[in-house]
């Protein structure tokens, strides 16, 4: 077998997870997932990871193995990947990345910038501060210390200020100059079959709409009741997944439950209208391939 290790990305809803099963028990594979949110124990239901029967039939890595409480960066993700490809290497098996986390596939193949682990108590400060001042008041601090990044980040987008502050708090290195100095690939796209799930638009949205009405039905609500409980810093990722800050809402009794459910449809339907931009312009390696042709695609590519 060439291929050295499949790559399965596409908007949310296209059929990944289904398709990564089906190429895995056929190839001795092992699932891997390459998405932002699926990696959090505490939202199985909301971000429709695989369910434990499917989880039993082949072995399933990375999902559901970190905490709420934490930020899962890419740098993060991709150290947690590192291991799961060397066993999977050592069991001979073949690895399957499967999600939608465009940043995550890029710092798999592309490598990623070598920012340190921020202490706590830095980014307790910093959060403590944008809390009490407000983004546009930290968005002026970050032009004094990091002006390019600041140049480039909107006043009011809160968690990347946040970030570069904290960085250069931590540092006294701005991002920018972190990102100077990358580390490399885990897997360089030479060495990868790569495929990007690209469905009809409508067929897609629809299929985004019934799914958040399945989540629902299937515990999402008393999911996201559990989550909101641990009152967390709803700056974290977790606390911002699709449909998660609507159904809190819902749960405060700012809305009802059919709104916040619209809410989270349309969340996800503009989420995926970017995957669909990101993908195009910054993994452009990718093979785009409709979800009804993309298992025999991927059967020809890893055979031949």
């Amino acid at each position: 077998m060439s291929t050295k290790a499949v790559l399965i990305a596409g908007p949310t809803a296209s059929g990944k997870s289904a398709l990564a099963l089906e190429l895995a028990r056929a190839h001795h594979g092992v699932v891997i997932n390459t998405d932002s949110m699926q990696v959090y124990r505490d939202l199985r239901v909301i971000t429709a990871r695989p369910t434990p029967e499917e989880e039993a039939q082949v072995p399933h890595r990375l999902y559901g193995h970190v905490d709420a409480a934490v930020n899962c960066s890419a740098g993060m993700w991709v150290s947690d990947a590192e291991h799961v490809l060397t066993d999977a290497r050592a069991e001979g098996r073949l690895p399957i990345f499967v999600g939608g986390s465009g940043l995550y596939f890029k710092a798999l193949t592309h490598g990623l910038s070598a920012v340190p682990p921020i202490p706590a108590e830095v980014r307790e400060a910093v959060r403590a501060r944008l809390d009490r001042e407000g983004p546009e008041m930290l968005h002026e601090a970050l032009r004094t210390r990091d002006p390019i990044s600041a140049e480039r980040l909107k006043p009011r987008d809160r968690s990347r200020i946040a970030r570069a502050l904290e960085v250069v708090e931590a540092t006294g290195r701005s991002l920018t100059d972190w990102h100077r100095e990358g580390l490399p690939p885990l897997l360089p796209p030479d060495q990868v079959t790569a495929i990007f799930l690209a469905p009809e638009r409508d067929q897609l949205y629809n299929r985004i709409d019934a799914r958040f009405g399945t989540m629902l039905a299937n515990g999402a609500l008393d999911e996201v009741r559990w989550l909101a409980s641990r009152d967390l810093d709803p700056l974290l990722p977790a606390m911002k997944a699709h449909g998660v800050p609507a159904l809190i809402r819902h749960l405060a009794g700012e809305l009802s439950l059919k709104e916040a459910a619209a809410i989270g449809q349309l969340d996800t339907r503009r989420y995926a209208k970017r995957q669909f931009t990101w993908f195009r312009h910054q993994l452009p390696e990718f093979a785009w391939v409709a979800p009804a042709d993309a298992a025999s695609w991927l059967t020809r590519a890893i055979l031949f």
